[in-house]
């Protein structure tokens, strides 16, 4: 039985007193239930500056530490960018790929992601990798087109063995931040779909293992239906993971 994924990505938000304050707070609550982190895996994903004070103040609980993205190269001259192996030094055990801020408003393609999510899997890392389609893509009746066509291009000439360290997350873009999700129905027949795809491509072993979370406006109040679903596996939460009290709510929500 696939283990419950509960993640929270911080975005560009906090600064030194609240990421240190928001990852304490989770690593308290967690204590507090010992029983939600033995059902539930969870992470915090801060930006790059508060990776080191996230990492300090989560340092010896099973809150795991992920950053929110990275270049596809070791080291060199790429001003600005952050290599996996850094992100690995850091302390980081997840980077997330793909996610539809970088495809949308970065312009990421399919290929650099695939090449991102290789060079992640190389140094160690688990990689978050995120696929979903457009509002456009939806009401074109699009959407598992969209999403075969990113699960192939982002994992393509990935072996079985480098599958075990991919976690994907499905966030419909016309849900992130908007106030609207996906219904529950909605979310299972995408994430049933992907884990078809993962099951055609890679063999049905690895799909079944294949942790697959949900990324669209996931909140306490719609988390309890959303993992209900047989093929959501967990959350990558976006806005509620900037408050303890509501990211936990949803970890609890998982631990059911």
């Amino acid at each position: 039985m696939r283990r419950k994924f509960v993640a929270g990505n911080w975005k560009m938000n906090t600064d030194t007193a609240k990421a240190r304050d928001l990852a304490s707070q989770v690593v308290a609550g967690l204590a507090a239930n010992p029983a939600w982190a033995d059902k539930v895996q969870v992470a915090v994903c801060p930006p790059f500056p508060y990776l080191a004070v996230a990492a300090e103040a989560i340092k010896g609980s099973k809150v795991g530490l992920g950053a929110q993205n990275c270049h596809h190269e070791a080291s060199g001259a790429f001003t600005g960018e952050v290599s996996p192996a850094m992100l690995k030094d850091s302390g980081c055990h997840y980077v997330i790929l793909g996610h539809s801020e970088r495809r949308h408003k970065m312009g990421e393609t399919d290929a650099q992601i695939n090449h991102k999510t290789k060079a992640a899997l190389q140094h160690g890392l688990t990689v978050i990798l995120c696929v979903g389609e457009t509002l456009a893509e939806r009401q074109e009746q699009r959407t598992l087109a969209v999403l075969k066509e990113q699960f192939h291009h982002g994992c393509h000439g990935l072996s079985r063995e480098q599958m075990s360290n991919v976690v994907l997350a499905y966030e419909p873009v016309w849900a992130i931040g908007t106030g609207h999700n996906a219904t529950p129905e909605q979310a299972q027949e995408a994430h049933a779909f992907l884990r078809g795809r993962a099951s055609e491509e890679f063999g049905p072993e690895v799909a079944s293992k294949l942790q697959i979370l949900y990324g669209g406006s996931l909140v306490p109040d719609n988390a309890p239906q959303l993992l209900a679903q047989p093929d959501v596996d967990g959350g990558l939460i976006g806005g509620a993971s900037l408050d303890a009290g509501r990211f936990l709510k949803i970890i609890e929500a998982g631990a059911r």
